[in-house]
């Protein structure tokens, strides 16, 4: 089992930069995918980026490719997610999640959620 905890959200204004983190507890960090999610007011979740065991494969919705990058680093169970150039339709909560399997952007296939961060971007 792994807990997340996500952090680094904030108000920004439209072309700023935020650096989410998530930190995880646990020692089996490095055997679980992991995905960022956002949901805005009155829509569904979505997935934003991915990220595999190893840091090698990424993945990235089309709306942040090119904005966004997600890393993680096993040694400090942490997951990051740097977003650059922001928009305000990119204001929302942001979560992360973990799965064992490989990333898929269907949120009812994640085991383990953060509670979120917030993220405002200001026009």
């Amino acid at each position: 089992q792994v807990q997340l905890v996500e952090s680094g959200g904030g108000s920004v204004q439209a072309g700023g930069s935020l650096r989410l983190s998530c930190a995880a507890s646990g020692r089996t960090f490095s055997i679980y995918n992991m995905g960022w999610f956002r949901q805005a007011p009155g829509k569904e979740r979505e997935f934003v980026a991915g990220v595999n065991r190893s840091g090698m494969s990424t993945y990235y919705a089309d709306s942040v490719k090119g904005r966004f990058t997600i890393s993680r680093d096993n040694a400090k169970n942490t997951v990051y997610l740097q977003m650059n150039s922001l928009k305000p339709e990119d204001t929302a909560v942001y979560y992360c999640a973990a799965r064992l399997f490989t990333i898929v952007v269907d949120t009812t296939k994640y085991d383990y959620w953060g509670q979120g961060t917030q993220v405002t971007v200001s026009s």
